[in-house]
């Protein structure tokens, strides 16, 4: 996902910020003349209302590569088709982060989007600004219960606040591990047994390699905090509250759990020292750069196209348990539109998450299906039969975790990739950069804990 900030593929996006409304109206009226004798007059019948047409703007992230505007442009035609009173207009915003300080600058301006997908850990920042509303009014008109309980919990731990649903999961991930199956074989590694603890990755990783080949590549620019978050998830807890209110930065398991990082490189010579950057790490593995990459779900569908060797994907390895934040982007829905404007960017959401469009959603993208429901449509049976990668995000969901995701997220985060950063960069010893991150998160936080 979190999506995934998140640029995942190779093929850049143009992006174009666009907002408006228009409406159309056509009038219709029939004249009727009486029947009878010579003082027959032309009574004027009652005027039939127009059906008003409403337009919306619906901001989307190109943070991912690969054709998506192609794919959203197809799926925004086919509503309009379906639906001729509503048009929607899909604007391309850019990265994640482009987007939330687009979705910020026009809430602030009062010319808010009508619907748009931001990553799901913008709640807290949303809720913040007073720019969204909760969704439950409309999901009980149209869906209920039988609608969201359909969603994984995994995605739903980042939409939901106090009971209350503030979005909908759509273009979701988790982390998972890719690995060269023919590396595997060729240091004498069986390709069907990847790595399940952190001993095992370690152990595999240093055998894996050789000149001109790292065993394990973790990314450790853009999304320094997701890849950590994973780590701390497997040798304990979450690093925040569900009310976003606290953070866990200081503590023994976490530290332990930076270390281990570190180590790979350091300690195990099996990955890069410094910093690897995120979009440059799926590049290495399908080159032969690299055996082993933790990487977002949204991947694998580039991988899967691009890849000159048998690969396999398989649940991040486990120091305590297996653990991975979900991460990527929901729908949201902001104040300041119209009822007439709700209904349709529902009617919108909802055509966008129904069970067959997820799955075909999922197969064109990598991203994981967001519903149980779409695992039983005949195409991504028949999807998982031929491509069995494609269900181990999804059964990784039982150990899947709300992305980190604070109030003031924005600030929170980076102080956290700061102090991680300066560990992966040599220039502070785990312990001492997560006490100071927690330090200044806890400062930070300070004026909601009140």
């Amino acid at each position: 996902m979190r999506t995934v900030t998140k640029s995942l593929f190779s093929v850049v996006m143009s992006l174009a910020l666009i907002t408006g409304c228009s409406t159309g109206n056509s009038t219709t009226s029939s004249n009727q003349t009486s029947p009878g004798g010579q003082n027959n007059q032309t009574a004027p019948a009652a005027e039939t209302k127009p059906a008003e047409k409403t337009e919306l703007s619906f901001y989307y992230p190109v943070a991912v590569g690969g054709p998506l505007t192609k794919i959203v442009d197809g799926m925004a035609e086919e509503f309009n088709k379906e639906n001729p009173n509503i048009t929607v207009k899909p604007v391309y915003t850019g990265s994640y982060q482009d987007t939330t300080t687009k979705v910020q600058a026009a809430v602030q301006g009062k010319t808010p989007p009508d619907v748009a997908v931001m990553l799901s850990t913008e709640l807290h920042t949303m809720m913040d600004m007073d720019a969204i509303i909760p969704l439950d009014d409309l999901i009980a008109k149209d869906g209920g219960s039988d609608y969201i309980n359909d969603f994984f919990p995994g995605f739903m731990a980042n939409s939901q606040v106090d009971g209350k649903t503030y979005s909908i999961p759509f273009q979701r991930s988790t982390i998972v591990l890719y690995y060269n199956k023919e590396a595997f074989k060729e240091v004498g590694l069986d390709p069907e047994k990847p790595p399940a603890t952190w001993d095992e990755l370690a152990e595999y990783a240093a055998k894996l390699k050789k000149d001109g080949r790292w065993g394990i590549e973790i990314p450790s620019s853009g999304f320094t905090y997701w890849m950590y978050q994973a780590l701390a998830l497997q040798n304990g807890k979450n690093l925040m509250s569900q009310d976003g209110k606290e953070v866990y930065f200081d503590t023994p398991e976490n530290a332990e759990a930076l270390q281990y990082w570190v180590d790979l490189a350091k300690k195990h010579q099996a990955m890069p020292e410094g910093v690897i950057e995120w979009a440059t790490v799926p590049s290495d593995f399908l080159e032969g750069k690299t055996a082993m990459m933790f990487h977002t779900t949204g991947n694998l569908t580039n991988v899967k196209n691009n890849a000159k060797f048998d690969f396999g994907v398989a649940f991040l390895p486990a120091k305590k348990n297996f653990g991975s934040p979900t991460g990527g982007g929901n729908f949201y829905m902001f104040k300041g539109i119209d009822a007439n404007k709700q209904e349709a960017a529902w009617k919108f959401i909802r055509f966008m998450t129904e069970p067959k469009r997820a799955a075909q959603w999922s197969i064109d993208t990598g991203y994981v299906a967001t519903r149980n429901s779409a695992y039983e449509e005949d195409i991504m049976k028949q999807y998982v039969k031929d491509f069995p990668a494609a269900k181990v995000a999804r059964d990784q969901l039982e150990y899947g975790h709300a992305e980190f995701s604070t109030h003031n997220n924005g600030k929170v985060t980076k102080v956290l990739n700061d102090n991680l950063q300066a560990v992966i960069t040599g220039q502070a010893e785990p312990a001492a950069a997560l006490k100071k991150a927690q330090e200044e998160a806890d400062k930070i936080l300070a004026p909601f804990n009140k």
